[in-house]
């Protein structure tokens, strides 16, 4: 399959590196040195700033779009509409309504379009997954979750914290992935609940974000993303009638990668506890590519889609709208 990458920045630069055995046949970024740079994993490959020459030049089978949130949308569009399938970075766009008329232009053009939601990819995470399907939690009760970093010098003057090109700022940055997260273990929430707010940061968009949220059957997910979190930190919990998992870390700066299954025994009292640890280079952008190829090849509907990018979204401009943010383009 030949992939070709817009956006060369931090993200960017990870597809380029982990393509599952794709070939990377040409580059685009707004700084020609960063494509370059990109464009480097292979001999062969190409760069350059255009992502719709990119789009025309013919011989490519899927894109990766790893841009800011306000062109996301477009070049998408494009790319389907020149029936290239598509891997788009999380969120996809600045709010739901962007990606309305996605999936029937993808459907219409044979195009499968999955949502780089990769946290789903996390060893952890796949663990908890065959874990939970396996029925040894029991019926899930709630999930409660925490994300964030510091930031770092200069945060308040990227462009995430243009509203305009963003979307919003901590909610829809790192909040998406717990809500994701949350959404691929307990369902759909009927039920939204919230608060975004600035503490720290001289910027439009919010540094915090707090959200209650609910499923039809009384689930709940209770999370929290910060970028005032002086520590980075990742701790993501399950809790089952008959157990508890519990994620913590994503390797780098948030600490070793770990699940812990904690089973609820009959007589009650401390729980029978397994825990897996995961010191090794995170492999989950390869997997989620890997996941991705299947999904061309077999023309089957990519397991992170545009029907989780716009519900986690409808999650954030809700609970942005009732805390006073209005970010809508």
């Amino acid at each position: 399959m030949n992939v070709g990458i817009i956006g060369c920045g931090a993200v960017g630069m990870k597809r380029a590196r982990h393509l599952a055995g794709a070939t990377l046949v040409h580059c685009v970024d707004t700084d020609a040195s960063r494509a370059e740079h990109a464009a480097s994993f292979n001999q062969d490959c190409t760069f350059g700033t255009d992502w719709s020459e990119l789009l025309n030049r013919g011989g490519l089978d899927a894109v990766v779009i790893a841009t800011p949130q306000d062109v996301q949308v477009p070049i998408a569009r494009a790319a389907i509409s020149a029936g290239i399938h598509v891997l788009v970075e999380k969120p996809a766009a600045r709010r739901a309504e962007e990606l309305s008329a996605l999936p029937q232009l993808a459907a219409d053009h044979n195009v499968r379009v999955r949502v780089g939601f990769n946290h789903r990819y996390h060893r952890a995470f796949q663990q908890a997954r065959r874990l939970v399907d396996s029925q040894v939690l029991g019926p899930l009760m709630f999930v409660r979750a925490r994300y964030g970093h510091g930031g770092r010098p200069g945060y308040a003057a990227e462009w995430r914290a243009q509203p305009q090109r963003s979307g919003g700022g901590e909610l829809i940055d790192q909040g998406v992935h717990l809500i994701d997260l949350a959404r691929w273990f307990l369902g759909e929430f009927v039920e939204v609940n919230g608060f975004a707010h600035t503490y720290f940061w001289d910027m439009p968009v919010d540094d915090n974000g707090f959200m209650l949220l609910k499923t039809a059957t009384q689930q709940v997910a209770f999370l929290h993303v910060s970028c005032t979190e002086w520590k980075n930190t990742f701790s993501w919990e399950l809790y089952g009638r008959d157990g508890k998992l519990q994620v913590d870390g994503l390797g780098g700066s948030y600490g070793t990668e770990r699940l812990y299954w904690y089973k609820n025994l009959p007589e009650m009292g401390p729980p029978e506890t397994t825990i897996w640890e995961y010191p090794m280079a995170d492999n989950s952008w390869e997997l989620e590519m890997a996941e991705f190829i299947e999904d061309v090849r077999t023309g089957r509907d990519p397991s992170a889609g545009l029907s989780d990018a716009i519900a986690a979204l409808a999650v954030v401009a809700k609970i942005y709208r009732e805390s006073g943010y209005d970010h809508r383009p």
